[in-house]
């Protein structure tokens, strides 16, 4: 009996990359694994719906769920988590010394549905006083002109922004003072060591620990989409595709781990598994609903105090019901 042919759309990842190289494979699927930016994959998948699974923004999923019916049907698996603090840059000569200064600020940010996005001004609203609404935004391409958000966002005036002009970028802008800062997941080519460009943090990873110390919350970036059609003729996909992401990921862990010879460039590797194990437990990484029902539920919250999603929706209404819970013998 032949297998169900999918193309799965995704980044190149350590713990996606055995179904990369097939050395893991779903049951009853032969799977086209398509190592794309993930820019031009979250492009594809919102706008033209080219892959049947594809790793898709949060945001850009949660945003999706309004529309009727919705396009795609999420697994609870995590192809990107990162804190966010580190992804906050300003113009040194702004006056910005610490969050608080971002009040009455420009603010570039290249989409407002960008998760990193939603996570740093969810974060500076709540735990440094800088409301949504307190900031002015520009929108547009980091690198280059030209980008535009990849779906329309409607938000009913509550919030001052505007496109840079035709043209411009935001790297551009913020090393030449056009903006004050950026908030980005990606670091711009502006930021040089003593340059015009810095962090806001000066000591991001320690600015993460105290958050994470203080929250639980390690942001979760990145979900799985399965395409609706696909889902609807063959629901048992959903739990196909999971467990074969499980063991993908358990592969990466333990190869990471191998301090026979270190597998990436990172001369401590071991020893960063080692304080991540310790500060975030052992599965640090982890998939699923149960361990991280509190950290969708903030970024929830904030997705919609933001403007992005018509209602407060819960975790549990994110992922396809199959791939929530499993067998027990």
């Amino acid at each position: 009996m032949s297998r169900l042919r999918l193309a799965f759309a995704c980044g190149d990842y350590d713990r996606t990359r055995a179904l990369y190289e097939g050395t893991v494979q779903p049951d009853g699927i032969d799977l086209t694994y398509l190592r794309l930016p993930v820019e031009e994959t979250f492009f594809r998948m919102m706008r033209h719906r080219e892959f049947e699974v594809a790793e898709l923004s949060l945001s850009s999923y949660v945003k999706s769920l309004d529309l009727d019916p919705s396009p795609f049907v999420a697994l609870p698996v995590y192809p990107s988590r990162m804190f966010r603090h580190g992804g906050i840059f300003v113009n040194a000569a702004s006056g910005i010394e610490k969050p608080e200064d971002l009040r009455g600020k420009v603010v570039g940010t290249p989409e407002w549905q960008l998760t990193a996005g939603v996570w740093i001004r969810g974060i500076l609203a709540d735990r440094h006083d800088v409301p949504i609404d307190a900031v002015e935004y520009r929108t547009g391409g980091q690198e280059t002109p030209g980008r535009i958000e990849k779906a329309a966002v409607d938000l009913g005036g509550r919030v001052r922004i505007e496109p840079v002009p035709e043209g411009a970028t935001l790297s551009a802008m913020l090393a030449d003072g056009g903006i004050d800062a950026l908030y980005s997941p990606r670091v711009p080519s502006s930021f040089r060591p003593g340059g015009p460009v810095r962090r806001l943090f000066d000591d991001p990873v320690a600015a993460e620990k105290e958050y994470f110390a203080a929250t639980g919350i390690f942001p979760i970036m990145h979900v799985v989409v399965v395409r609706r059609d696909v889902y609807e003729r063959h629901p048992w996909v959903a739990q196909s595709l999971t467990k074969a992401l499980h063991l993908a990921k358990k592969a990466a862990m333990e190869n990471l781990y191998d301090s026979s010879a270190l597998r990436f460039t990172l001369p401590w590797l071991i020893q960063g598994v080692e304080e991540a194990r310790s500060l975030l437990g052992a599965d640090y990484w982890s998939y699923g609903l149960a361990a991280n029902e509190e950290t969708l539920s903030t970024f929830l919250r904030y997705h919609h105090e933001q403007g992005l999603s018509r209602r407060r929706y819960a975790p549990d209404e994110l992922f396809a019901p199959e791939a929530t819970e499993e067998f027990v013998i």
